[in-house]
């Protein structure tokens, strides 16, 4: 049966016939063109930018499609929108963009910092409806309504985000009002008590963003969005940049591409780039790509016997994707690059079989990948880097209620909190992957963290092998984390060095059939000293000793470690 195939280019013309010398100009409308192809049909993506006016949605009518780079150069995928008509005054760039809200902007393809300052006032204090300080620099912020608060470590796992409402002078004092509900949800859902100390709520932010007056580094932006439907945008220009020359983008869409339900759909070679979250209100993080959004009980949860809790929201929402996939099956993505993405890059929902092969994720606000309740996925040989960027307790790839799911020979690197969370599921497969320079921000948390329920025996359980987790940087880590219950896991011919800690066999709730066997490090784990009952621990070998067979396994482990191409990190 004939394929048929289609092309398009950014240069083509939708009124065209689609083939190589004729091609589409949208990818809307080979889309459309490859519907109606009988037995499948291929898109071929001219080099270029294709600009997506709104999500591109496949769904069953779509099965058995493929989207391949033609091969005459980077074809990128775009929910972005050039800024134009820029102004310059006192060396700052202005440009009104609009009703278009965004938390990123990219300049000349590289990634511009919001502006912020890293602490209020000294002097200023929590009130029950926001701060207060002697200070008047606040009252020169000129849109206080666009400024955000960031709290980093309000749990050492967490970082939190509350807008304000307003600033005001009452008397000598300088009032800032935070915006609510947020900041009400925000005393409920962050208190704790740990070895007699007892915090509560949100204390002073240790950064504050997004407001003109604080542009004094080359390189970042403000987005003023007082005045609703017209909002300006303020950039301080790095040295040489000209507004005449310089291409600065803005993301625009939320998603990119969405997938529901459909079969056998391949990517190939593409770059999917240039999305944003058009989050409402405040971010109340809680673990890794959950955070909580005001629905639901918040439930006080003891952590030792010696009185230790922690307040958890009963239940959590996840940070969105640029790229959705809902119930699909037979996904392939291959040699594909993720990049300058506002929220998770590639999340999967239910469905099965999907692959994610030889991709790279790179500047990337959230996670790289998530996978919920999916079936037999394969994630190999992709290099996930600078992730987390706004969002930094998201891991670099995550993988929850999953069958049969399989992470091997990739390569994670500077992430700022964990590297890869498998949380409870499956049969899941944790193998030959490298994970450096995690835990980059955040705290209490690992290169490889498993938690949760594993299976119900060792055949069903997780096999995590053959890895190799360097250089995890805060305090208070583990390379290797098996935590809240881990059960039914296997830790077999690891390497960990250069953590914190390399791995912990005394959690609460405790583990119970997790087997540390034939791994090498460079220290003892939290524990080793006096094992636990639910923990099966031997063979492991301490390079810290000098021991020669301890070295020669962890050559011949970090050998069999990471990607299986070669090349470099991607720009």
């Amino acid at each position: 049966m004939t394929r048929y195939r289609f092309h398009v280019s950014p240069d083509g013309d939708d009124s065209a016939e689609g083939g190589p010398d004729t091609p589409f100009a949208t990818l809307e409308r080979a889309l459309h063109a490859a519907r109606t192809a009988p037995g499948g049909a291929t898109v071929r993506l001219r080099a270029g930018t294709h600009v997506l006016t709104e999500p591109l949605v496949l769904t069953e009518e779509d099965s058995g499609t493929a989207f391949r780079a033609h091969g005459d150069g980077p074809a990128v995928i775009s929910g972005g929108r050039p800024v134009t008509g820029w102004r310059e005054s006192g060396g700052v760039w202005t440009a009104e963009v609009g009703a278009l809200d965004f938390r990123e902007l990219y300049v000349d393809g590289r990634r511009a910092e919001r502006a912020a300052v890293d602490a209020l006032p000294e002097g200023t204090v929590r009130t029950e409806t926001g701060y207060a300080t002697p200070s008047t620099a606040p009252l020169a912020w000129r849109g206080p309504a666009s400024v955000e608060f960031v709290y980093r470590g309000v749990y050492p796992w967490t970082e939190a985000r509350c807008p304000v409402a307003a600033v005001d002078r009452e008397g000598d004092t300088t009032v800032i009002t935070m915006a609510q509900p947020a900041f009400a949800q925000a005393g409920d859902v962050y208190n704790y008590a740990y070895d007699g100390y007892t915090g509560s709520g949100l204390e002073l932010p240790t950064r504050v963003e997004n407001d003109p007056a604080f542009l004094t580094e080359p390189g970042t932006f403000a987005l003023d969005r007082s005045r609703p439907g017209r909002h300006v945008l303020h950039y301080l220009p790095r040295p040489g940049e000209d507004p005449a020359t310089t291409r600065a983008v803005a993301p625009a869409l939320p998603v990119l591409l969405r997938v529901e339900g459909a079969r056998d759909l391949a990517f190939e070679g593409l770059v999917l780039a240039d999305a944003t979250w058009p989050r409402a209100g405040a971010f109340l993080h809680y673990h890794g790509t959950g955070y909580y959004d005001g629905e639901g009980a918040i439930e006080k949860v003891p952590i030792t016997e010696g009185g230790s809790w922690v307040t958890v929201p009963a239940r959590t929402k996840a940070i969105p994707a640029c790229v959705v996939l809902d119930g699909a099956t037979g996904v392939r993505f291959d040699g594909c690059r993720f990049t300058r993405l506002g929220a998770t890059a590639l999340a999967a929902t239910g469905g099965a079989d999907l692959t994610v092969r030889g991709c790279d994720f790179d500047t990337i606000s959230a996670a790289g990948v998530t996978l919920a309740g999916t079936r037999g996925a394969l994630l190999e040989d992709n290099l996930v880097h600078r992730t987390g960027l706004d969002y930094p307790g998201a891991p670099g790839i995550s993988i929850g209620d999953t069958t049969d799911c399989t992470v091997t020979r990739n390569h994670v690197d500077d992430v700022p909190h964990c590297g890869i969370c498998a949380y409870t599921g499956r049969g899941t497969r944790i193998i030959g992957n490298r994970v450096t320079n995690s835990m980059g921000a955040l705290a209490d948390g690992g290169g490889i963290y498993v938690a949760g329920p594993q299976g119900d025996s060792w055949q069903t359980g997780a096999v995590v092998s053959g890895n190799v987790v360097a250089d995890t940087r805060t305090p208070y880590n583990f390379g290797l984390y098996t935590d809240y219950g881990a059960a039914w896991v296997r830790c077999e011919e690891n390497v960990v060095t250069r953590s914190d800690n390399t791995a912990v066999l005394t959690v609460a709730p405790p583990l119970d059939h997790v087997a540390y066997r034939g791994n090498v490090w460079d220290a003892e784990p939290v524990g080793a000293d006096a094992v636990p009952d639910g923990v099966d621990f031997a063979g492991n070998l301490l390079l810290a000793g000098g021991d020669p067979s301890a070295a020669a396994a962890a050559e011949r482990i970090s050998a069999n470690a990471g990607l299986l191409r070669e090349r470099r990190p991607a720009a």
